[in-house]
């Protein structure tokens, strides 16, 4: 991803070849209309695109020897957690989260006394955030921040307990909420939370029913919450709290919290609840109130920017997955079989990639961030012809944001303002039927749409672990003192984020990964234009 930067003039840069919109370019710091031919003054090497960034975070001359510290500089202001204390002139005191009680006064198996105990994150630890050095901007899913795709270091804060705290813990009222729709893992966090927040000491834990709307609908009643009532919850899929679309103002809804009296606020949901949580957390600094608000990032689409995974996620490749097996079988099973399967994603394609990876029975691989047709000699539909004729059976995985162009748009949203998608599987369930009526070839098409079955089923063993790293860390981060902040995973280390740095644009599919790259190498499908 080309990060946002603003330019004192023009520089040279290629836009990666997945950002193949103006939308994208733009999103992603590339503009066509400063787009003109130019050279490279450090390398003498022609680049496509000489552009200006569209944000005005920082100043950078790549021609400037010292411009690699200014960017570190932002990257360091922008990745710096928000806390109470930038509001509130507090004290920490020593934590009251310990597993030392757990061993033995002489000290551990190995002779460790009890004060050397080594379970603590120091405030300063940080992880990387990207690991490789491409050489080249054309190397495959190559992420550059200037021409010459040079390293520069972009550390984040790692997440964990520390020694010091800034809350009471018995003077502590906590709240859950989880928005938006239905995913695996949502009772696992919901349980890990409760639980750590008891380690700590806390004894006035409560959930918010059904999402924001819990905040401000009359007859919902804030459910407490105990070890002992949500310690077998994880062996169910769904949501122990419910869940909502939509909402209040977000003044309403910190005048519940105020109200309520809530001191953390532990949210958790995919970009738009995240946007929420963060406009709760401005609206509170704005009132000074000392709140932490926390996120866990809560997707089956995985589309939250900077992070390896949502939690979620692996769940619904697993059970997409067997959606797509039971496809494979009926379309074999068939006289010119043909197994259509449409998966979640709308923004991003990462279920219909992954699961059509595992399965290893996908012949076409349609998702939002590469374009296709449906007709014409590169066409999908050609295609379909040349794999019955050769093989005899077809299957294909199609993300539900896949081939919107294609359709006609509703122009409708939903309760969270997200735009209502047409249905590119029965589309395509229709066109296949039609086109292969029309040139007299027999074709059984098995449509199946497991959306539900995806959303509703209890995580896995990844996700499960995912999930209980996850909700343990929010509490940390929570006591810590971190308020608009988001509890996640990046390059296989746990850290915190500031919230407002992923919910800037859905993360998509880079088609020239090599995740995508071994997609097509799986399939075996062609170039669809």
């Amino acid at each position: 991803m080309a990060v946002s930067l603003k330019s004192s003039g023009s520089f040279c840069s290629t836009p990666p070849q997945w950002l193949h919109s103006t939308r994208d370019r733009i999103l992603y710091g590339y503009s066509h209309s400063n787009a003109k031919e130019c050279t490279c003054k450090k390398t003498k090497r022609p680049a496509p695109l000489c552009v200006k960034a569209t944000s005005t975070k920082v100043e950078l001359d790549f021609n400037d020897p010292s411009w690699k510290q200014k960017f570190q500089e932002d990257w360091d202001k922008r990745f710096n957690l928000p806390r109470i204390t930038d509001i509130y002139d507090l004290k920490p005191r020593p934590t009251t989260f310990s597993l030392k009680k757990n061993r033995s006064p002489a000290g551990d198996e190995n002779g460790t006394p009890m004060d050397k105990w080594n379970g603590y994150v120091n405030s300063d630890d940080r992880a990387l955030l990207k690991v490789i050095k491409y050489s080249s901007p054309n190397s495959a899913g190559a992420e550059c921040i200037d021409p010459d795709c040079s390293w520069v270091e972009q550390w984040v804060h790692r997440a964990g307990p520390r020694k010091e705290i800034y809350y009471e813990p018995e003077e502590v009222k906590a709240a859950i909420v989880t928005c938006g729709g239905l995913c695996p893992g949502l009772n696992d966090v919901i349980r890990q939370i409760v639980f750590t927040l008891e380690t700590y000491g806390v004894k006035n834990i409560v959930g918010i029913p059904f999402g924001y709307r819990g905040f401000f609908e009359k007859g919902l009643k804030e459910m407490p919450l105990s070890r002992h009532l949500v310690e077998n919850i994880n062996l169910a899929g769904g949501s122990f709290l419910g869940v909502s679309r939509g909402g209040a103002k977000t003044s309403e809804i910190v005048d519940s919290i105020q109200a309520r009296r809530i001191d953390m606020l532990f949210v958790l949901g995919g970009n738009g609840t995240h946007a929420g949580a963060n406009a709760i957390h401005e609206e509170c600094r704005k009132r000074k109130l000392k709140v932490s608000v926390v996120a866990v990032p809560k997707t089956i689409d995985n589309d939250i920017l900077l992070m390896d995974k949502t939690f979620g996620f692996d769940t619904a490749v697993e059970e997409a997955q067997r959606a797509i097996n039971s496809a494979y079988i009926e379309a074999r099973s068939a006289y010119h079989g043909i197994g259509l399967v449409k998966l979640m994603g709308r923004s991003s394609g990462f279920i219909a990639m992954h699961a059509s990876l595992s399965s290893g029975q996908v012949d076409v691989c349609l998702i939002p961030e590469v374009p296709f047709t449906l007709d014409g000699e590169y066409g999908v539909l050609r295609h379909l012809e040349h794999l019955l004729k050769t093989k005899g059976f077809c299957v294909v995985c199609v993300a539900e944001a896949a081939g919107q162009e294609l359709l006609q748009k509703s122009g409708a949203t939903d309760a969270s303002g997200n735009v209502i998608l047409s249905d590119i599987g029965v589309h395509m369930q229709q066109k296949i039927k039609m086109h292969f009526k029309d040139i007299g070839v027999p074709a059984d098409v098995k449509y199946i749409d497991p959306t539900y079955m995806v959303r509703a089923c209890r995580a896995n063993a990844s996700d499960a672990i995912l999930c209980t790293v996850l909700g343990q860390n929010a509490v940390h981060g929570a006591f810590a003192g971190f308020s608009g902040i988001t509890s996640c995973i990046c390059n296989t280390h746990y850290v915190y984020l500031p919230i407002t740095e992923v919910i800037t644009a859905p993360k998509r599919v880079n088609p020239n990964s090599r995740m995508w790259h071994r997609c097509l190498t799986s399939t075996g499908q062609p170039d669809f234009h």
